[in-house]
């Protein structure tokens, strides 16, 4: 369990989902995608007398992912959705969506690697078939709401409602939720967000009778069954793993690589060229990925320092923009990094954002997310496009 417990901000951990209206009146989608947090969501909500559904998508229904544990929407998971469901007595529907999630998330990752950059599959997943589509789903079901297992909190501030971290921060995905938009946030529900940690989800699970209490965690990229992401981008993208030169930052080459797909930015285990001869062995670290040119570019450690970074797709859940000065945020560039301090600002004739570190940050990867907070609440975030 974490020591760093966030007090609510002012919220919902025990109001009605829907505000002036009884549970029993209130029609509920819960995304169940048979992993212990969206389970427990949906028996949580039941108990509390809400109408719920469950809704669970299958995703993607290849190879070893049928049969493999702790892979959210494909296989055994669904048929733990399925036994959640029942066990808690609400109405369950599987919908068949395997063919969006390969067209807006599967084939979105590919070509990002492609072009030398560290995609997030599970941010283009909720921005895509998980709220877009599905919510289209609840609202034709006449649902008032839609409920996730996610760890985030909503609360309802002066000028709507407001996206805020988890209570427990070990556990909070508000890093994987800023693309979230205002429309969204207006129907999305998030019960799980005010708990103390996971192991409270466990012991609600185990209370309420569910099979899947002590099931574990599943992987964060569901559909690489073996975790090894260059051999679905292979097949996604047949030839895409062409070989090139490994370089220093001056273009010397040092070796030789068998894609770029296979490098991420600060990789520094798996070049097979060893370190910098000197005083002592220094490790090598790649700096970036010149996809054009097939060259993966490493070098020490202070090579990934950057003091700022450019954004692209940015999305806002701020009460307004920053104006041309800027204002200072804490900002996250990777999921487990601790937010550190920056200042945000727009770019002129340009629908981007710059960010300017108050002290150099490592790792910034073109692919990932910057997200911006204020405390604990989100402010929005986008893409990173260059540093």
């Amino acid at each position: 369990m974490t020591d760093a417990l966030q007090t609510a901000p002012p919220g919902e951990a025990d109001a009605p989902l829907v505000p002036g209206k009884a549970p029993a009146d209130t029609r509920v989608v819960v995304a169940m995608s048979g992993g212990v947090d969206s389970s427990a969501t949906a028996a949580l909500l039941a108990e509390r007398g809400y109408e719920v559904i469950g809704v669970t998508l299958q995703l993607y229904d290849h190879g070893a992912a049928v049969g493999r544990k702790n892979a959210c929407c494909a296989g055994q998971d669904i048929l733990d959705a399925r036994n959640v469901a029942a066990r808690i007595g609400i109405p369950h529907y599987v919908l068949d969506y395997e063919s969006r999630f390969r067209e807006d998330v599967m084939e979105v990752f590919a070509d990002a690697y492609l072009r030398g950059e560290t995609p997030i599959p599970c941010v283009t997943c909720n921005q895509t078939v998980k709220f877009r589509d599905l919510m289209g789903v609840a609202r034709e079901l006449g649902a008032d709401c839609l409920a996730t297992g996610h760890y985030v909190r909503r609360a309802m501030g002066p000028h709507g409602p407001e996206l805020h971290r988890a209570r427990d921060l070990d556990k909070d995905q508000s890093y994987f939720l800023f693309a979230t938009t205002r429309e969204q946030l207006e129907l999305l529900r998030f019960p799980l967000g005010h708990l103390a940690g996971k192991d409270e989800t466990r012991a609600l699970a185990a209370r309420f009778g569910l099979p899947v209490a002590a099931k574990p965690d599943s992987q964060d990229i569901c559909f690489v069954p073996s975790g090894d992401y260059a051999s679905v981008i292979e097949k996604l993208r047949p030839g895409a793993a062409e070989p090139g030169d490994i370089v220093d930052e001056t273009g010397r080459v040092l070796g030789r690589h068998r894609g770029v797909i296979h490098y991420t930015i600060g990789q520094r285990r798996g070049l097979g060229i060893g370190g910098r001869k000197g005083a002592e062995e220094e490790p090598l670290y790649v700096l970036a990925i010149d996809a054009e040119r097939r060259r993966v570019v490493v070098g020490p450690k202070q090579g990934l320092a950057r003091e700022a970074l450019t954004l692209r797709g940015v999305n806002w859940l701020g009460d307004g923009r920053p104006g041309p000065d800027g204002i200072e945020v804490e900002v996250k560039v990777r999921s487990m990094r601790e937010p550190v301090a920056a200042t945000i600002a727009p770019i002129p004739r340009r629908d981007g954002v710059a960010v300017r570190f108050a002290a150099p940050e490592y790792g910034v990867a073109p692919g990932q997310a910057c997200v911006f907070y204020a405390g604990s609440r989100v402010l929005g975030g986008g893409w990173i496009a260059g540093s």
